[in-house]
């Protein structure tokens, strides 16, 4: 009897094992990679963050402000 329930048991684990395996391999294969166009809209969503920073570093209020921050800076004492 003993024999019995421990063979089944590890035909449950080793079976359960080799599901997981095989399910995370098909995983795999759906989901490989990103695509062109992925890669492509990505790009575009850089370049457009990439813009409204630029735009918003050189607007007269924020160059102002970092135009104080750096002149208080250089004065400070040591």
């Amino acid at each position: 009897m003993y024999q019995v329930v421990r063979a089944r048991l590890r035909a449950l684990v080793c079976g359960a094992g080799t599901a997981l395996r095989r399910r995370a391999l098909q995983g795999l294969r759906r989901d490989a990679g990103m695509v062109t166009s992925e890669y492509a809209m990505g790009i575009v969503a850089a370049v457009a963050f990439a813009v409204v920073l630029y735009k918003v570093v050189t607007s007269g209020a924020v160059s102002a402000e970092l135009q104080g921050i750096v002149k208080r800076a250089l004065d400070a004492r040591m």
